[in-house]
C-alpha cells in the first residue's frame, strides 16, 4: 500500500511543495501576530498551529506514498464514515456560538465537515471505478442513472452540514461535487434544470436561511448598521485599507491589537496580514496562491489517465474555492460565511485536510511519469 521508490524523490514536485511550505510559514507568522499578547508571547493557538503543521506535513508525505487507487478506496469508506460523524455532530457535537460543528476528543476538537472536502471526490471516483467507467469520462458515455448514487451521497452530506449550521462549508462541498460530476459527464440539462429550480424556489430558500445568514446577504447588498450588522466586514476593510503600501509593521496592526477585528486568527487573518504588511504583502500572498494553483493546473493537464485526472480535480477544487471565497469575504465582495484561508488561517482540521489533498496531488504528479 505504501511504497518508497527512488523515483519519488526524482519526480517529487518540489515547486508546489516549496510554495506550500512558504504559505504555511507565513500563516504561522500571522497566527502568532494576531494572537500575540505582551504577557503571553506564544499563545495556545500558535502552539497548536505549530503542532498542526508538523503533523500535517507527516500526513502530506503519507498521502504522497500511498498508491492512488488505495487512497481512493480508503476515501470511499472515509466519506461514509464522515456522514456518520456528521450525524453525531448534530446530536452530540461541541456547541460554539450557536453552531454544532465540532467533535471534542478532549485533547483536540475537529470539524467532520472538513473531512468531506477530502473524501467526497475520492468517494465519487471509487464509485465510478467500480462500475468500470472511468475510461468513458472524456467521451461522456456514462448514463445519467449512474450519477444518482453520487448525487444522493452529495445531497446527504450537504444537508447534514447545513443542519449544523455551516452554510459556507456546505456550499463549497456542493459546488465541488457538482463541478466534478460536470467534468465526469453529468448532462448539461441537469444543471440547467437545477438552476431553474433554484430560481423558482428562491423565496422558499430565503425563508429557510437562519436570520443571521439572511443578515449577511443583506450586508453584501449594502444594508445594515456599520456598528452592528456590518461591523465585521467594515472592520476588515478598515484593516486592509489602513495598511497602505508597506503596512504598519509586524505586531503593529491597531485593528487587531485593539481587538476591533473579530476572528482575526481564523476567517479574517488575511486582513491582519494586509494591515501589517500592506499592499505588497497582500500581492505576495496572492501570487503564492496563484503560483500554487498554476502548478496544480499544469500537473492536471499532463496526467495521462482519466482516473487520476478526476481525483486531481476533486482534490484541488475545494482548496481553490476556499481561497476565492475567503478573499472575497474579507474584502466585502462576498457575504461572510466563515470560510478559512487554506494553509494560512488557524484551524487544525482544515490544515490537515488541505495538506492531505496537496499530498495526494503531489502523489499523482509523481506517478504520472510511471505510465
Amino acid at each position: 500500500m505504501i511504497s518508497f521508490d527512488r523515483r519519488y524523490f526524482r519526480y517529487f514536485d518540489w515547486i508546489s511543495f516549496i510554495i506550500t511550505v512558504i504559505l504555511l510559514m507565513c500563516g504561522l507568522l500571522f497566527v502568532f501576530s494576531s494572537t500575540y499578547k505582551p504577557e503571553n508571547n506564544f499563545s495556545i493557538f500558535f502552539k497548536k498551529q505549530t503542532l498542526g503543521i508538523i503533523s500535517g506535513l507527516v500526513i502530506y508525505f503519507i498521502c504522497c506514498t500511498i498508491s492512488t487507487r488505495t487512497l481512493v478506496r480508503l476515501g470511499f469508506w472515509g466519506y461514509i464514515f464522515t456522514l456518520i460523524l456528521l450525524c453525531y455532530t448534530i446530536i452530540g457535537g461541541w456547541l460554539v456560538m450557536g453552531a454544532k460543528r465540532w467533535i471534542s476528543l478532549y485533547f483536540i476538537r475537529f470539524q467532520p465537515s472538513e473531512l468531506a472536502k477530502l473524501f467526497l471526490p475520492l468517494f465519487i471516483t471509487h464509485y465510478l471505478q467500480e462500475l468500470d467507467e472511468p475510461a468513458q469520462i472524456k467521451t461522456h458515455f456514462i448514463p445519467f442513472k449512474r450519477f444518482l448514487f453520487p448525487l444522493i451521497a452529495l445531497g446527504i452530506g450537504v444537508i447534514l452540514i447545513l443542519k449544523q449550521p455551516d452554510l459556507g462549508t456546505a456550499l463549497i462541498i456542493l459546488f465541488s461535487g457538482l463541478i466534478l460530476l460536470w467534468y465526469i459527464g453529468m448532462p448539461i440539462s441537469f444543471f440547467i434544470a437545477l438552476a431553474l429550480l433554484c430560481t423558482i424556489s428562491a423565496p422558499f430558500l430565503w425563508k429557510s436561511l437562519k436570520p443571521y445568514q439572511q443578515t449577511r446577504l443583506l450586508v453584501l447588498m449594502g444594508y445594515g448598521n456599520p456598528q452592528k450588522e456590518r461591523y465585521q466586514v467594515e472592520q476588515s476593510k478598515i484593516a486592509i485599507g489602513s495598511g497602505g503600501i508597506l503596512g504598519k509593521g509586524l505586531l503593529q496592526g491597531t485593528q487587531n491589537k485593539l481587538e476591533f477585528l473579530p476572528e482575526d486568527h481564523t476567517d479574517f487573518i488575511f486582513s491582519v496580514m494586509c494591515e501589517e504588511l500592506g499592499f505588497v504583502g497582500a500581492v505576495f500572498i496572492i501570487m503564492l496562491f496563484c503560483g500554487l494553483f498554476t502548478r496544480i493546473l499544469s500537473i492536471i493537464l499532463k496526467i495521462p489517465t482519466p482516473f487520476e485526472t478526476v481525483v486531481s480535480i476533486g482534490l484541488a477544487t475545494p482548496i481553490l474555492l476556499s481561497v476565492c471565497i475567503n478573499l472575497g469575504m474579507v474584502t466585502g465582495l462576498l457575504p461572510t460565511v466563515g470560510i478559512q484561508l487554506p494553509l494560512f488561517s488557524y484551524g487544525i482540521t482544515n490544515l490537515w485536510v488541505t495538506l492531505a489533498s496537496l499530498g495526494g496531488l503531489n502523489n499523482i504528479a509523481i506517478r504520472r511519469f510511471y505510465y
